[in-house]
C-alpha cells in the first residue's frame, strides 16, 4: 500500500476530528447539551454513526461518546519514527473521519442549517444537505429495479465548466446518481453546473449535498441507510453493513482537482464501504487487497475517460440503449422540468386535444420501424406555440395480448421523459407534453417521439413485441377523431380490468425485484393487491413474466386454499418459504394481524394497528409528521423494512385501498381510523367509492381522523366516538 496516501489520510482524520470537537464544544456552549440534534425526517439518527456503532444521537450531549469513539479509532500521526505500514490504521482513520463529518454536519442543523432541505435547490441556495427518508425510499426503488445502477460521489471541481458538464451528462446518460460535495480552490462542481444552467436536484439525479468537505458523509449516509432499510442490517452490525455496501451498493468516488489530507481521509472512509476512488490528478495508488472489489485508488485518469474507468473499476455492468435522437437520453433526465419561459412548444394539457394509445394489430397491419407524422411539425409554429398531439403505437407480436396494451402504454410517459429537454405528464387523453428551446435548437422534431418509442418498446418488450409502428398526429381534426376512437378502447379496457379479481384468476405472480436489497423479502402480486411499491400490478407482473420467463416475476398457481377469509394458499406458502430462504413459512394476504406479507422498504404507505382505537392508521411516505403510533413514517419504515414479517404492521401500495379485498380478514375499510389529511383528500373519491362498496356510506371518510384532530390515540379517540366510527363496535383485533 502507499505510505503517502495512508499518512495523508491519517493526518486528515486528525484535523477533522479536532474540527468536530471544536464544533461540538461551540454548539454546547451556545445551545446547551440538551438541544435536539437530527438530520430532518429520518428514522436513522445520524446514519453512519448509527449504522456502524448503533449509537443513537438525539441531543448535542449524545455527540460526546461519538467523539470519544472517533478519537479511539485514530492511529498516531505517521512520522519518520512512527510508521504503521498497514491498511488497517488508514481504514480506522477513514471511519473516524466519517464520524467527525457527521458530528460537524449535525451541529449545523441545530439552528439555521445552510441547506434548502428540499428535493431541488431553491431561493439561490444550492446545497440540499442530508436526504430525508422520504427521498431515500422514493429513490430507493430506482436502485432496486436497476434504473439507477449506482452512484458517483464527486468531490472538488473540474478544471473548466465545460468539463464539469461533460462529466455530469455522461454520468446521467449512464443512469447513475451524482452526489456532489467539497471544493477545489474554493470551487465545487455543483456551482460549475449551476453556472451553465444545468438543472440540479434529486429529480435530475444531480444532488448537491454541500460545499464543505464534511458534506461528503451524506453520500455514505445514503448508503448506510440503504443497508438498514432495504437490507435488514441491524444498527451496530458494522461488518454486515460494510459488506452489504461492498457487494450491493455500486458506488465510487471521483476526486477532481488537488487531493489534500482531508480528501484523502474521506477516500479512506469510502474504502471502508468498498467504494474505490478515481482521481484526475497524479496520486499514489493503493493496489487490490480485498477491501474494494477491485482497486482502491486509481489516479491520473483523463477527464474524457474518468467515468468509464470508474465504472470499470467498481465492476458495474451498464447497458445503455442508444436512441437515435439529437439530445441526451436516459432515466436521469426524467425529473427535468420545462418551464413556460424555456418552452419551444407544448401539446395537450387541456390546452389542445391530445391522447396516447398503444394497440395490438395483426401482422400485416404493422410495418416494423415505420414512423409517420400526420400534420405540421414543431418548426412550423412560432416559439412558445401549441399543437394538438395524438400518438398511436401499433404493435404486433406472437405473444402479445390485449391485456398488455395498457402495460406498454404506461411506459410511454417514462420513455418520452427520458429525453433531455422533453417534459411529459399524464396519460391516455390527459397527456401534456413540452419541448424545450434547447432541445429544439439541437434538432429535436416530432418524428423523434417515434424514434424514442420504437427503440424503447422494441428493447424492453422484445419477448412479446415483434413489430412496432408509430403514427404521430398533429392535425387537429384527425387528433379529435382518433381520440374518440381511443376513448372507446380505454372504456373497454377498464371494464375488463374491473372484472379481473383474485377469485377469477388461477395464478398469482411473485416479485423478487427487491431481493437485490432485501434478500428475504418476497412480494406476491394479486389482481386486487398491487405490489408494495405501487408500481407493479398483476398485469405488469404477468407481462414481465412473458417478457422474461427467468426474471423476478414468476407465476404462482393458486392451489390448496388454507384460509379464504385471511387469504392463505399452500402453493403461495411453499413458494414464499423456498424463495425467502426458509425465513417466512406462511403469509395471509388479507390481514395484517396474522402472518402478513413482508415489507421490503419501497412501500408507498404503512398500515399500523392502533389497539386503543380497535383499528388501523395509514401513513403515506410523503407525510413527515408524527402519527398516533408514536412514530413517524421514517421510524416505522426502519422498523418493518428489510423483509421482516411484523404482525400489526405492513407496507402497502396506495392502490390497495381501492381493492375489495382490502384487509377483509380484519374487517376491511371500516378499520381505518386515521390518515394524514393531505393523503385522505388526495384519494377521497376512491375512499368514498369503497366505503359505499363496503356498506359504510360515503360519509365514512369524514369519520377518519387526521392530524388536525390529533396525533395520539388519546387525542383521536373522542373524535371517533363522536362520529360513531364503525371500528369501535367491531370485534376486538386481538
Amino acid at each position: 500500500m502507499s505510505k503517502i496516501i495512508a499518512s495523508a489520510a491519517i493526518r486528515g482524520a486528525h484535523k477533522l476530528v479536532a474540527r468536530a470537537e471544536e464544533a461540538f464544544n461551540q454548539a454546547v456552549a451556545t445551545y446547551g447539551s440538551d438541544a435536539p440534534v437530527a438530520f430532518p425526517n429520518t428514522g436513522y439518527y445520524l446514519p453512519v454513526i448509527y449504522g456502524i456503532s448503533g449509537m443513537q444521537v438525539e441531543r448535542l450531549g449524545d455527540l460526546k461518546p461519538v467523539l470519544d469513539r472517533a478519537k479511539s479509532l485514530l492511529p498516531p500521526v505517521p512520522t519518520e519514527k512512527v510508521w504503521l505500514p498497514y491498511l488497517g490504521p488508514a481504514l480506522d482513520a477513514g471511519m473516524a473521519t466519517l464520524f467527525a463529518d457527521e458530528v460537524i454536519e449535525a451541529t449545523k442543523y441545530v439552528e439555521n442549517p445552510p441547506y434548502t432541505m428540499t428535493s431541488s435547490p431553491t431561493n439561490g441556495n444550492l446545497w440540499l444537505g442530508a436526504a430525508d427518508d422520504v427521498i431515500m425510499r422514493k429513490r430507493g426503488i430506482e436502485f432496486v429495479d436497476g434504473t439507477a445502477p449506482g452512484f458517483a460521489a464527486i468531490v472538488g471541481a473540474a478544471p473548466t465548466n465545460e468539463i464539469a458538464v461533460k462529466i455530469a451528462r455522461e454520468l446521467q446518460e449512464k443512469n447513475l446518481y451524482v452526489f456532489m460535495s467539497a471544493a477545489t480552490d474554493g470551487r465545487n462542481i455543483a456551482e460549475q453546473l449551476a453556472e451553465e444552467g444545468v438543472e440540479l436536484g434529486w429529480e435530475t439525479r444531480l444532488v448537491s449535498f454541500g460545499k464543505d468537505i464534511t458534506a461528503t458523509v451524506f453520500s455514505l449516509g445514503f448508503a448506510a441507510r440503504a443497508a438498514m432499510s432495504f437490507g435488514g442490517v441491524k444498527p451496530g452490525d458494522f461488518r454486515r453493513l460494510l459488506l452489504y455496501n461492498k457487494n450491493r451498493i455500486f458506488a465510487f468516488v471521483l476526486a477532481l482537482g488537488e487531493v489534500d489530507d482531508e480528501k484523502y481521509a474521506q477516500a479512506a472512509g469510502a474504502i471502508n464501504f468498498g467504494f474505490p476512488t478515481i482521481a484526475d490528478t497524479d496520486i499514489p495508488e493503493i493496489l487490490p487487497s480485498g477491501v474494494c472489489t477491485y482497486e482502491h485508488v486509481v489516479s491520473s485518469v483523463p477527464h474524457d475517460k474518468i467515468v468509464s474507468r470508474a465504472i470499470e473499476v467498481r465492476g458495474l455492468k451498464i447497458t445503455v440503449t442508444k436512441v437515435p435522437i439529437p439530445v441526451s437520453f436516459g432515466p436521469a433526465f426524467e425529473g427535468e422540468t420545462v418551464r413556460k419561459g424555456d418552452m419551444q412548444a407544448e401539446f395537450g394539457g387541456q390546452k389542445t386535444p391530445a391522447f396516447e394509445l398503444v394497440r395490438i394489430q395483426e401482422a400485416d397491419a404493422v410495418e416494423d420501424g415505420r414512423i409517420e407524422l400526420v400534420g405540421p411539425d414543431v418548426d412550423s409554429i412560432p416559439e412558445g406555440g401549441r399543437l394538438p398531439l395524438g400518438i398511436v403505437v401499433d404493435v404486433y407480436g406472437r405473444k402479445m395480448q390485449e391485456d398488455f396494451e395498457p402495460v406498454v402504454e404506461r411506459r410511454v410517459h417514462y420513455f418520452m421523459n427520458y429525453a433531455q429537454g422533453i417534459w411529459h405528464m399524464g396519460q391516455r387523453d390527459l397527456s401534456w407534453v413540452r419541448i424545450s428551446k434547447a432541445a429544439f435548437r439541437q434538432g429535436f422534431r416530432m418524428r423523434h417521439f417515434g424514434d424514442i418509442l420504437y427503440a424503447k418498446i422494441k428493447t424492453e418488450f422484445a419477448n412479446i413485441v415483434d413489430r412496432v409502428q408509430v403514427t404521430i398526429y398533429t392535425d387537429e381534426s384527425k387528433v379529435i377523431e382518433m381520440r374518440e376512437n381511443s376513448r372507446k378502447i380505454y372504456a373497454r379496457r377498464d371494464a375488463r380490468l374491473k372484472a379481473l379479481n383474485d377469485d377469477t384468476v388461477d395464478t398469482f405472480y411473485s416479485c423478487t425485484l427487491c431481493q437485490s436489497f432485501a434478500p428475504t423479502h418476497v412480494c406476491v402480486v394479486l389482481p386486487e393487491r398491487v405490489g408494495l411499491c405501487g408500481s407493479v400490478s398483476w398485469l405488469d407482473a404477468k407481462a414481465a413474466y412473458e417478457i422474461n420467463p427467468h426474471g423476478c416475476n414468476q407465476p404462482i398457481p393458486k392451489k390448496d386454499v388454507i384460509d379464504p377469509v385471511k387469504g392463505q394458499w399452500k402453493s403461495c406458502n411453499d413458494y414464499i418459504s423456498q424463495n425467502s430462504r426458509g425465513t417466512i413459512e406462511q403469509v395471509n394476504f388479507y390481514t395484517i394481524m396474522d402472518s402478513p406479507l413482508t415489507s421490503c422498504g419501497c412501500f408507498e404507505a404503512i398500515m399500523v394497528m392502533l389497539p386503543e382505537c380497535n383499528g388501523f392508521m395509514i401513513v403515506n411516505r410523503e407525510h413527515p409528521g408524527m402519527t398516533p403510533s408514536g412514530m413517524t413514517f421514517s421510524t416505522l419504515a426502519g422498523t418493518i423494512g428489510g423483509g421482516v414479517q411484523t404482525p400489526g404492521f405492513m407496507g402497502i401500495g396506495k392502490a390497495y385501498l381501492a381493492s375489495k379485498k382490502f384487509v377483509i380478514g380484519d374487517g376491511g375499510l371500516g378499520r381505518v381510523v386515521w390518515m394524514p389529511k393531505g393523503f385522505k383528500d388526495q384519494i377521497r373519491p376512491i375512499l368514498e367509492e369503497q366505503a359505499e362498496e363496503f356498506g359504510l356510506g360515503r360519509d365514512f371518510v369524514d369519520k377518519i381522523a387526521d392530524e388536525t384532530v390529533g396525533v395520539t390515540a388519546e387525542e383521536i379517540l373522542p373524535f371517533l366516538e363522536e362520529k360513531a366510527h364503525p371500528a369501535l363496535t367491531m370485534a376486538p383485533l386481538f
